[in-house]
């Protein structure tokens, strides 16, 4: 089965008017609920709508006490499927009435509530067609919404796109059809992407990479986009994002149960993020130089397959012995980000991957896991996250715990057992980073993906980490 690269059907539309706001139409009312509700009476959670008269809809904000950014994203998300639920092809909002609540904001939040929370994966699905509705916002600064609006369709376009590929089977999206899919990427939005394939990584010394798509029929592929930057100072270094993009994680010979493998195509979220972080940052218009630097890879179980007690040679030198195939993503990582520092000069680099079951233990699924050798850059997306809402805590990353990965028969083992399980991960990546290199990690294995439907999310891919990273992005700029 193939499919080709299309865009998610997006059901929102957007119009602005200067004209006033008709009481006869179809119009939104927003409203906070009281911190403690009447006895017998439940506070409205942010995102119940509700119909109260003919041209009427209710949306509630949840408590007023707790009333902020995050709230008005919610609200947009139960909006979008009251909206699909029953059929609206047009409602009107006036701007104002949402400014009045008094917080900073709000617009933008509401719109991507809206638009992320109208995202559907149906395509091979016989499912009811959703027809597009109209939000009309009616405003007297319509210079300033429309930047509002694009901004946000671009933002959410990246990451529902993010989502849609997330989605997809592994016998739709493999290592080699990912890198055919980040090169029509990049050359619709005005991105240089080299493809190297695993006889080049292979002559190259990129063992690690390597050994992981060596059991596959799909071998392993690093894929590499760059963004020049929006005129950026002359001599600016680029950001580096490096992401894991397993795109179907057996475990190898270390093989996963039933329960473990059934969400296996959302290992490839950290580097389908990073691909869209690359889309968004084009679109804005970024100032900062970026650098994506993907590494794709099947982990399967063959004749060829690469296997515990295993000895690779990483592209950086280093020899790893292989305690678990199914500590596999930190390989791919390690050579990829040796790959970007020894041709990219980073300002700083961030990787995203869905590493450890040991933070999804450690934050559940409401935050995900930041660790680092650079305070600055890890307070920064630590702030960006608080912006978005996509939330980070930061992991210690102590000399002490190095002992843990210490090999018998090779510089450094790829797992140290169950201890510290999710700071293992980021303490093996920091053993391929070069001195002087600020570097952060965000392990989203409690966050990439969800099991059940979120305010303005589905069930499945959530696209964590791509608005963080574009609000990181702009906050430099």
């Amino acid at each position: 089965m193939t499919t080709s690269f299309v865009e998610p059907v997006v059901s929102i539309k957007f119009e602005i008017s200067s004209a006033a706001l008709s009481e006869k139409e179809l119009h939104l009312v927003f409203k906070t609920s009281p911190d403690k509700p009447a006895l017998g009476e439940a506070g409205a959670k942010a995102g119940a709508t509700t119909l109260i008269d003919p041209s009427t809809v209710l949306v509630s904000l949840g408590k007023a006490g707790k009333l902020s950014p995050e709230s008005f994203r919610q609200a947009g998300g139960g909006l979008a499927k009251w909206i699909a639920q029953n059929q609206v092809v047009r409602i009107h909002l006036d701007v104002a009435s949402l400014n009045s609540l008094g917080i900073a904001g709000d617009v933008p939040a509401l719109l991507e509530g809206l638009l992320l929370g109208s995202f559907r994966f149906d395509r091979y699905k016989k499912a009811d067609e959703i027809p597009v509705c109209v939000v009309v916002l009616h405003s007297q600064q319509a210079a300033v919404l429309e930047k509002i609006v694009e901004r946000s369709e671009k933002m959410c376009a990246a990451v529902n796109m993010a989502r849609d590929w997330e989605h997809e089977p592994a016998n739709v999206i493999d290592p080699i059809t990912l890198a055919e899919r980040a090169q029509a990427l990049a050359s619709q939005y005005g991105l240089r992407c080299t493809v190297l394939d695993d006889q080049q990584l292979e002559s190259m010394g990129a063992g690690a990479i390597v050994a992981v798509g060596r059991g596959s029929a799909t071998p392993a592929r690093l894929i590499i986009l760059e963004y020049a930057g929006n005129n950026p100072p002359a001599g600016a270094k680029p950001v580096v994002l490096v992401g894991k993009a397993l795109t179907f994680d057996s475990g190898g010979y270390s093989l996963k149960d039933r329960e473990n493998i059934l969400t296996m195509k959302y290992d490839k979220c950290g580097g389908v993020d990073v691909i869209a972080t690359l889309r968004a940052a084009a679109e804005l218009k970024i100032q900062t130089p970026i650098v994506g630097v993907i590494g794709a890879a099947e982990n399967m179980v063959s004749g060829d397959a690469y296997l515990p007690d295993d000895i690779l040679v990483s592209l950086s030198g280093k020899t790893i012995e292989i305690i678990s195939t199914d500590a596999e993503g930190r390989l791919v990582l390690a050579d990829s980000l040796t790959y970007a520092q020894q041709k990219f000069q980073p300002r700083a680099i961030i990787d995203l991957a869905t590493l450890t079951g040991g933070v999804v233990m450690s934050l559940g699924h409401n935050r995900a896991g930041l660790m680092g050798n650079d305070d600055q850059l890890a307070q920064q997306l630590f702030n960006a996250g608080e912006q978005t809402y996509e939330r980070l805590w930061r992991f210690p990353l102590d000399d002490e715990y190095a002992d843990l990965l210490k090999g018998d028969d090779a510089d450094i083992k790829n797992s140290g057992g169950r201890e510290a399980h999710a700071i293992q991960g980021g303490m093996f990546l920091k053993e391929f980073i070069v001195a002087g290199n600020p570097w952060a990690h965000l392990d989203i294995a409690g966050t990439a993906d969800t099991a059940k439907e979120l305010p303005y999310c589905p069930k499945g891919a959530t696209g964590f980490g791509i608005r963080l990273l574009i609000q990181y992005l702009e906050n430099l700029d």
